[in-house]
């Protein structure tokens, strides 16, 4: 296959992705005649019509969806190319791409500033969300993960400092309701959680256990908003502790317990674990955990 065949078959990909000529130009970086032009080439050269067009844009014809099956495979497969290439240069250049749920930040985003002060030239992406990014195309070359223990075969999983976790309220909050003495008294406060509950969260199952329904009087799918609504006083919630250690309004009920503490583990893909660079950097947070 040609390198300009490539160049169709990629710009043809990209048209299905975005559905539309301007979608897949902005992807490629290229103007919209270059894409119309690969489009019309292609299928000139396979004498068939990858694409009905229709006013709202392209979809992809049952021919379209076999070529586009390949050559997305194969985008795959050079998107892994490339980052294991990039992830075998030396440690002090290039990119580091680190992926984790963003309560892990003011913990790891400070780690990552004294890694890149130690290592300039490094360009660092800290990539927070809720999807899992999948190591094995390459999105990332390190990912902390946090509840149960990851199990793809292809990625070397490693336990990393588990998240200590504790009940929160806020001076405001204790001043209008009391503060429970010992986790006994918790029944009948009011409870910022979770909107889930099913989640898989050992403090979540453990407190759903021993209040009732109506003492949930907020619920939220992000642990950002948790914290918010912990802060603003609207009730008791459980916090990571050093989240909740950065604001000072907040009070810490109990003890950290271990039935609460949530593991997080150090995740890499086989192909890029012994690089230089991810070695350097799983060494470096390795040290620098010791202090969190």
């Amino acid at each position: 296959m040609s390198i300009s065949t490539w160049d169709e078959i990629r710009t043809a990909y990209h048209v299905a992705r975005a559905g539309t000529v301007s979608g897949a130009a902005d992807a490629l970086g290229v103007h919209h005649a270059t894409v119309i032009r690969h489009i019309d080439s292609l299928e000139d050269r396979l004498g068939v019509k990858l694409f009905q067009r229709h006013p709202r844009g392209y979809s992809s014809t049952e021919a379209g969806q076999d070529l586009l099956q390949v050559a997305q495979a194969t985008d795959d497969q050079f998107s892994q190319l490339v980052s294991r290439i990039r992830g075998r240069g030396d440690a002090g250049s290039g990119e580091l791409v680190v992926t984790s749920l963003a309560f892990v930040s003011p913990r790891l985003t400070p780690t990552l500033a004294r890694f890149q002060e130690k290592y300039p030239d490094v360009i660092v992406r800290f990539l927070t969300s809720d999807e899992v990014l999948r190591l094995e195309y390459g999105e990332a070359h390190v990912a902390l993960r946090a509840g149960n223990k990851p199990d793809n075969p292809d990625n070397v999983v490693q336990p990393f400092v588990p998240l200590q976790v504790s009940f929160y309220a806020s001076e405001d909050y204790i001043a209008r309701n009391g503060r429970p003495e010992t986790v006994e008294d918790l029944p009948g406060h009011k409870f910022v959680t979770l909107d889930n509950f099913k989640s898989r969260a050992p403090v979540m199952r453990w407190l759903l256990e021993r209040i009732r329904a109506q003492d949930i009087v907020f619920r939220a799918t992000d642990n950002r908003v948790i914290r918010d609504a912990v802060v603003e006083g609207i009730g008791i919630g459980a916090m990571i502790c050093w989240e909740a250690e950065r604001h000072l309004g907040l009070v810490r009920l109990f003890e950290p317990r271990q039935e609460w503490a949530a593991p997080l583990w150090l995740v890499t893909h086989v192909d890029l674990h012994r690089t230089t660079k991810v070695q350097t950097f799983l060494s470096f947070l390795k040290d620098e955990a010791q202090n969190w």
